[in-house]
C-alpha cells in the first residue's frame, strides 16, 4: 500500500482538486485503538483498486487536521474511518470494523 501521509490541512485542497479526475480515499488512523491498527492491517493485506490515490492520517498527532476533514466533508469524526472523496465531496465513509477494501472498490465503482 503506498499511503500518502496527511501532514497539513493544505492536502485537503489538493485531494479535492485531484477527486476531480479520480477518487481519493482517506483513512484516518488512531496509533493508540486496536481496532484502528486492525483496520488498518485489513487495507493493507487487500488489493487497492487502480486509480485511487490512498491518503492516511494519523489523528492522535494531527487532531486539527482530523477535524477539518469531519468539517470539510460533512461527516461525523470517526477512528478508525475511511472517506472516499469525488468531485470534491465524500461520497462514501465508513468506520471501526466494516472499513473493507472489497467495499472500497464496490464504492469507487459507482
Amino acid at each position: 500500500m503506498n499511503w500518502i501521509e496527511i501532514t497539513n490541512e493544505a492536502q485537503l485542497s489538493e485531494v479535492k482538486t485531484l477527486s476531480n479526475a479520480k477518487p481519493q480515499l482517506i483513512f484516518k488512523h488512531s496509533t493508540r485503538c486496536p481496532t484502528s491498527s486492525m483496520a488498518k492491517s485489513r487495507l493493507e493485506r487487500g488489493t487497492p483498486p487502480e486509480g485511487i490515490d490512498f491518503y492516511y492520517l494519523d489523528l492522535i498527532k494531527h487532531r486539527e487536521i482530523s477535524q477539518k476533514i469531519a468539517d470539510e466533508f460533512d461527516v461525523s469524526h470517526q477512528s478508525p474511518q475511511v472517506l472516499l472523496i469525488k468531485n470534491g465531496k465524500c461520497v462514501y465513509d465508513e468506520s471501526h470494523s466494516a472499513i473493507t477494501m472489497d467495499e472500497i472498490v464496490e464504492q469507487s465503482a459507482a
